[in-house]
């Protein structure tokens, strides 16, 4: 049966103090929204529909950078979770299968979670997902009745008896589209707050001759981000998964404490990973290469045998071939290395193509920007740049070609020459100490005014 998506993100998260709305608050170099869409992923879900409010813009505009077969629907007045639910109605129109509803600030609900309910679905109609609560609080409670899901009571509602339950609502629900948005149409808001609550379809669910059901995951899954402290303490939590499933799955990390990651960070086996490391977004380390400590990369793939660093910095567009070297204090960008290239010290290398078992030597600098537009410097196989050369781009350097230390290459040079661009060198005998004592005079003399 196919499958559905309903993301809820529509929320202003008052208590984030923030201009920022809550969903798009960063968690893993990510909105926090990406990492629930990530976990629906799983499913390979045919549509997905992404509920917005405040700051609705913003928000449909990274959801549709994350994938842009999004579907984003607004909902312009906050009514509660099923009025919610509600605003996808058009958007899953013609759709035939199940649907999930998610929650943009709920990141760490698993692929595995949703699949256990899928399986769920089999044998129920509806099917909310529940954890057993180490403090329960404020919580609704599930009220089972063996594989039944009874009801769903909100703590403020809950008998004493009721209230002793440890199973606990975390918001998330699976129904067939045509069932959610039937009983929907059903739910009333004679509440408090006037608000429209999905936890009242399974009371509605039993009277309409549907079955409801639950199923377990681990309370850490449906921790919810409503203030920065719940957000630092997310990211904390993210970091140390990703640590564990890059150890799980072959990587090095020498020290794990120091590595941090982003939600798209990819890492190859047998890659090493020394201390200090920082991934940005969009960064693909393959397998035998090694990150050096102090390094920070993002927007950048890096192929096998490689190494970077320490203290490196990759940028977005730099593409680092297999066995290249790039060291300390170098700092490349929208550049491809090629093969066995080593660009080892202190260097800046941008808008730029190195051709294989080149060596770029120490202070190098491609002149990439003119103040308004940015030029391409290409460097042949084989090459050798010697220490201090600036290359103002657009320039190129051709196969076997040398650049003599220190020289400003202005025009192009042709494979297998050497090109010297420096001012030719003048010694003055004597002129050094003659200089050194009349400003050493000069000193003395402002001493004894």
């Amino acid at each position: 049966m196919a499958n559905a998506l309903i993301l809820l993100a529509a929320g202003q998260g008052t208590r984030m103090n923030s201009d920022l709305p809550k969903v798009l608050h960063p968690l893993g170099n990510a909105p926090l929204f990406a990492h629930a869409l990530v976990a629906g992923g799983t499913l390979e879900p045919s549509r997905t529909v992404v509920v917005v409010g405040h700051g609705g813009d913003a928000v449909a505009a990274q959801a549709q950078a994350f994938d842009p077969d999004i579907i984003t629907v607004r909902q312009e007045e906050q009514l509660g979770t099923a009025h919610a639910v509600a605003q996808a109605r058009d958007a899953l129109s013609g759709f035939e299968g199940d649907v999930f509803v998610l929650y943009g600030d709920t990141p760490f609900i698993t692929g595995g979670t949703l699949e256990n309910m899928k399986a769920a679905r089999e044998i129920s109609d509806i099917v909310f997902l529940g954890f057993e609560a180490a403090d329960p609080a404020r919580y609704g409670r599930l009220v089972m009745e063996g594989e039944k899901l009874a009801r769903i009571v909100e703590f403020k509602d809950a008998s004493e008896a009721e209230r002793a339950i440890t199973f606990c609502n975390s918001g998330v629900v699976c129904c067939d589209a045509e069932t959610i948005f039937a009983l929907i149409d059903k739910i009333g808001n004679d509440n408090a707050a006037s608000e429209y609550y999905l936890p009242d379809l399974v009371a509605l669910a039993w009277e309409n001759g549907k079955t409801a059901t639950a199923v377990t995951c681990d309370e850490a899954e449906t921790l919810g981000v409503n203030t920065r402290a719940e957000l630092a303490r997310a990211e904390a939590i993210f970091q140390s998964l990703k640590r564990a499933e890059a150890l799980e799955n072959g990587v090095t990390l020498t020290s794990p404490d120091t590595v941090f990651f982003s939600l798209d960070t990819l890492l190859g086996r047998d890659a090493v990973i020394e201390p200090n490391v920082v991934f940005g977004p969009g960064v693909t380390i393959e397998s035998g290469a090694r990150i050096r400590a102090f390094s920070h990369l993002e927007g950048c793939h890096v192929s096998m045998g490689a190494t970077v660093g320490p203290y490196a910095r990759l940028r977005p567009g730099a593409e680092i071939s297999n066995d290249a070297h790039i060291g300390n204090f170098v700092e490349i960008k929208n550049a491809l290395i090629g093969e066995g290239t080593k660009v080892n010290h202190l260097t800046y290398i941008g808008d730029a193509e190195i051709g294989d078992r080149t060596n770029v030597g120490a202070g190098t600098i491609t002149c990439n920007y003119d103040g308004v537009f940015k030029h391409r410097t290409t460097i042949g196989r084989d090459a050798f740049i010697g220490s201090n050369t600036m290359l103002v781009a657009p320039v190129t350097v051709g196969d076997n070609a040398m650049t003599a230390s220190g020289s400003v290459i202005t025009s192009d040079v042709e494979a297998g020459a050497l090109a010297i661009a420096r001012a030719k060198q003048l010694n003055k005998p004597g002129l050094a100490e003659r200089m050194f004592a009349r400003l050493r005079a000069a000193k003395a003399a402002k001493k004894g005014q």
